[in-house]
């Protein structure tokens, strides 16, 4: 497969498109980029047009201001549709790009045809909102590697780490080079809008996946559950031995998810609509 060279869009967007077909938009997690999601470029470009972009602060991407607030990175992902003329697509978030995810469902219902949160937050526990605060403060006053070793160890498996030392190495790399202010200012809200509208859930009415890993220490089985049960006729999915990073360290596994949903998804939209498939 020819890999896809990344564009820019009027505002400063980075992003990769490839393939044909149905819209999904991919949305990487915090001190990460666009370049995280090639399995699923792989796996997913054969059947939908696949877009993945580098959010505010992050990649090469402009920066945000120091007080973007989470609807900054929902509003970035509209920018990106309108200027791919995409009237609706499915977006698949990972980790903050949930966050984003969950923003933009709320913000443009009207932009979105499917949802997908992966490996996300939800109503943590002050025992968790302390440490992810703490991490989060460490990270502006020692730069964006400051916990790097411990977020490494949380999201991969010894077995992975051990077989796979150049592909752990590089995304080393991707979170030490983060700039720091971009850095900061999503992290800040990684830390503090796991509820980000908790309340206007219930208002999302498209077909939507909540999924995590059974090890996922950051963003539970509980959490997904409990996100799930938010969103009318949401399906929550925990994948058996995974961690936080199962796209890169299982992407068959997710991939397979990821494309049963997607198809079920579009039943249902053609059902709504009076489709006959």
């Amino acid at each position: 497969m020819i890999q896809p060279v990344a564009e820019r869009t009027p505002a400063g967007t980075s992003y990769l498109s490839q393939g044909q077909g149905q819209p999904v938009v991919l949305i990487h997690g915090v001190g990460l980029n666009k370049e995280m999601w090639g399995g699923q470029f792989v796996g997913l470009a054969n059947d939908y047009r696949v877009i993945a972009y580098d959010m505010l602060g992050h990649g090469q991407s402009h920066l945000p201001a120091a007080d973007t607030p989470l609807e900054g990175y929902a509003a970035q992902l509209a920018e990106l549709l309108d200027h791919l003329q995409i009237t609706q697509a499915t977006v698949i978030g990972f980790s903050m790009g949930g966050l984003v995810a969950r923003a933009f469902a709320l913000n443009y219902p009207q932009r979105l045809s499917a949802l997908v949160v992966l490996n996300s937050v939800f109503n943590r526990t002050p025992e968790q909102s302390a440490g992810v605060i703490a991490r989060a403060a460490q990270a502006a006053e020692q730069g964006p590697d400051a916990n790097v070793d411990a977020a490494l160890d949380r999201w991969f498996s010894r077995e992975y780490k051990a077989a796979n030392p150049a592909q752990v190495a590089a995304i080393r790399q991707v979170l030490a080079s983060n700039d720091p202010q971009g850095y900061h200012t999503t992290y800040s809200l990684f830390a503090t809008q796991d509820m980000y509208r908790a309340d206007d859930l219930g208002t999302i009415q498209v077909p939507t996946l909540i999924a995590t890993g059974e090890l996922d220490q950051g963003s539970t089985p509980a959490m997904t559950r409990q996100l799930a049960a938010r969103i009318p006729g949401a399906h929550s999915v925990v994948l058996a031995e995974q961690r936080h990073m199962m796209p890169v360290e299982a992407p068959r596994e997710v991939n397979k998810m990821l494309l049963d949903f997607l198809r079920q998804a579009r039943t249902l939209t053609e059902s709504a609509k009076g489709i006959v498939a």
